[in-house]
């Protein structure tokens, strides 16, 4: 009668130490036999999904009736433009489509002043002065943009946006997949917003920025519960009062 053949891994087995084969057997992966076991990491699953979608569920049912078109949003004294990145100085296209839209709504007479908010953290890093330049050039006035060097994320852009150039209602302008997170922060910091969210063909970057946004949105739920100060904060500034007044001769 012919014996069983070994398989491979127990033919290793046998050529092995003995005092190594016990390492090899704790280390084998075993899945759990147990209907009950099977069970509670099931529902451990379906629990985690969850609550990982319940904060971009929350961005959705909050934000619904605060995203506008240029058409159709009411009309406010500031746009809040955010940052989206430089390529060797210059706005990127999704920024630059962003600053369209806000001199769009500025020569429509929809907002009086554009507020830009981007990062500065670096001298040769200025993302405020390439936006106002791009607009400038898209015939918004100078005298009618304010900047904001410390944008450096959307929490801190709200927050600084309300605390810091007294802004209380406003229109804020960023890519669709970004917009609700925008307006559910700005709301929590006290400013009462409507949003136009910008149109972008659904490529690499497009997807990419709305997986980020699930990953964003349960950062965005503990800013808007726990309400942190920004990386820097700083002193009142009246840009915003000067460029309206400015905008009213």
């Amino acid at each position: 009668m012919d014996r069983p053949r070994k398989r491979p891994a127990e033919r290793l087995a046998g050529r092995l130490p003995e005092a190594v084969r016990p390492v090899l057997r704790a280390l084998r992966p075993r899945l759990p036999r147990s209907r009950r076991v099977q069970r509670r990491l099931f529902q451990a699953a379906v629990l985690g999904t969850v609550l990982a979608l319940t904060p971009a569920t929350w961005l959705r049912l909050s934000t619904d009736d605060r995203i506008r078109t240029v058409a159709d949003v009411p009309d406010r004294d500031v746009a809040v433009v955010f940052g989206a990145g430089l390529w060797n100085g210059r706005p990127t296209p999704y920024l630059a489509h962003r600053l369209d839209t806000a001199a769009e709504l500025y020569g429509a007479g929809k907002v009086r002043v554009v507020l830009v908010t981007g990062d500065n953290s670096r001298e040769e890093y200025d993302e405020p002065d390439a936006m106002r330049t791009y607009l400038t050039g898209k015939g918004v006035p100078d005298d009618r943009i304010v900047s904001d060097y410390a944008g450096f994320d959307t929490w801190d852009s709200c927050v600084r946006a309300k605390k810091i150039f007294g802004v209380d209602d406003a229109v804020l302008i960023t890519q669709g997949f970004h917009i609700r997170r925008a307006l559910a922060l700005c709301g929590s910091a006290g400013i009462d917003a409507y949003g136009v969210g910008v149109e972008e063909p659904h490529d690499g970057t497009w997807y990419y920025g709305g997986a980020r946004e699930l990953a964003a949105a349960g950062k965005a739920a503990l800013d808007s519960v726990f309400k942190p100060d920004p990386r820097f904060l700083g002193t009142e500034e009246k840009g915003i009062e000067q460029a309206l007044a400015t905008a009213g001769d």
